[in-house]
């Protein structure tokens, strides 16, 4: 969800700029800077970078100025100039010293003189909202265009995790007819070793059997995780927002790689099952990415 866009435009009388930042976040977190002159457009606006970025932490800047012939013409307060002078001319007088220079230079210092940075700040110029418009929509398609392009990338990342998944499930696959026959031999040893005892029970034995049976068995597991896996890539190409949808699969393929490791009793697995594990992370890492 990061992403940058930035649209410009300058005429003869103004300068806009409208800047928009996303960065990652759960929800919808939106902070504007508007001219004053805007402000009451701010609901509009919330409105329709929700609707467009739709998650995200936004920060939109959106900065009018004048250009320097604009401000040229009111720079000065004519009116509070000739006050002011006449009023340093006239306590010249008073105190016998001579006008000079120095005088008007003396009443171009006085405050109210200057136009304030507020009153530059903002175009005297009537500007339309729908000629500013445009602008908020150019930096709208720049933004997601730029979140497209991470998404590209992203997605290529995310699917190179998700097929290191896939091939440490097939070593599991190719494994596990070796742990099997090694998990048969300690059972049977196991089993021997019961059954020559004086208080054998046969129905004991066979609960026994059973549950060691199912508790090692990883074949539904195997099979999870492997249909988790096809479907969090369908799921990535989907056109609409996938990001919650993905983590919510990556979640069930966690579960299936716990259960895998938890069950298996085998040290080859176990290791395998780590290097899953380490792949979920990245993925889960990079998913907040994702819209």
């Amino acid at each position: 969800m990061t992403g940058y866009g930035i649209a410009h435009r300058e005429t003869d009388h103004y300068t806009a700029t409208v800047e928009i930042k996303s960065l990652n976040s759960k929800t919808l977190d939106l902070t504007l800077r508007l001219p004053r002159f805007l402000q009451d457009r701010e609901l509009e606006l919330r409105n329709l970078l929700g609707k467009s970025l739709i998650r995200g932490k936004i920060n939109l800047n959106f900065e009018v100025s004048r250009t320097a012939g604009a401000r040229a013409a009111t720079l000065f307060n004519r009116e509070a100039v000739l006050a002011a002078f006449q009023e340093v001319q006239a306590i010249a007088q008073e105190l016998g010293v001579p006008t000079t220079e120095e005088t008007l230079l003396a009443a171009l210092r006085l405050p109210g003189v200057l136009a304030g940075p507020d009153q530059a700040a903002e175009p005297e110029v009537e500007i339309t909202w729908d000629e500013l418009l445009p602008l908020v929509n150019e930096a709208l398609e720049r933004i997601n265009q730029f979140r497209r392009d991470e998404g590209q990338a992203l997605t290529a990342e995310i699917l190179g995790y998700i097929d290191h998944i896939r091939v440490a499930l097939a070593d599991v696959e190719r494994h596990d007819p070796t742990r099997i026959t090694q998990v048969r031999q300690r059972l049977h040893n196991h089993l021997a070793e019961l059954a020559s005892t004086e208080n054998f029970n046969a129905n004991r034995f066979e609960q026994e059997v059973l549950y060691y049976i199912e508790k090692l068995d990883i074949a539904e597991e195997k099979v999870r995780l492997i249909n988790h896996l096809h479907y969090f890539t369908e799921t990535v190409y989907l056109p609409e927002p996938t990001g919650k949808k993905l983590a919510f699969i990556s979640q069930e393929i966690g579960r299936e790689i716990n259960t895998i490791g938890s069950k298996a009793n085998d040290s080859t697995i176990q290791h395998l099952v780590v290097g899953m594990k380490e792949e979920l992370e990245k993925i889960k890492e990079q998913i907040n990415n994702i819209l």
